[in-house]
């Protein structure tokens, strides 16, 4: 091998990680709950949309704020306001499944947020919300770091 070849070799490998390392950290800049105020479903008692001038990273999701009040009350307690299972449709986790949930579809159950599909499912959820919660609770350690089109 020859020293250009060689040089050409090393510099599509470093180009090749480099893109991949990029495409990890946009894939981390993606908006969790679709951009809306994670805290405003606690405070406004309605979901309102972020703005990219307050966000916060937790756990590798990035979330927006319409504020810096919101932003901050995130902050001192994240759990307290990331929809349950990481925003995916709750319905959906208490079958297996991992469906991305409509930000204006939602209820809060004692403290938490929980995120559902779309209308009809939500429907579906409240009908036996206490145990569609059981049902996902025990099933979000087998699926959450499963990618959604393998379920």
């Amino acid at each position: 091998m020859t020293f250009k070849s060689a040089f050409l070799t090393l510099a599509l490998a470093i180009s090749t990680l480099a893109g991949q390392a990029m495409a990890a950290d946009y894939a981390h800049s993606v908006p969790a709950v679709q951009g809306y105020d994670v805290v405003s479903y606690h405070t406004n008692k309605r979901p309102i949309r972020g703005s990219g001038h307050f966000t916060a990273v937790h756990d590798g999701a990035t979330y927006q704020f319409a504020n810096n009040e919101n932003l901050q009350t995130f902050r001192a307690n994240p759990e307290k306001y990331v929809p349950a299972y990481n925003g995916f449709c709750a319905f959906g986790v208490s079958v297996g499944k991992k469906f991305i949930g409509d930000p204006e579809v939602w209820r809060i159950v004692d403290g938490k947020t929980y995120l559902n599909l779309d209308a009809d499912i939500q429907d579906q959820w409240l009908k036996d919300t206490s145990g569609r919660i059981e049902s996902a609770d025990k099933k979000w350690s087998q699926i959450k770091d499963k990618n959604p089109a393998s379920l």
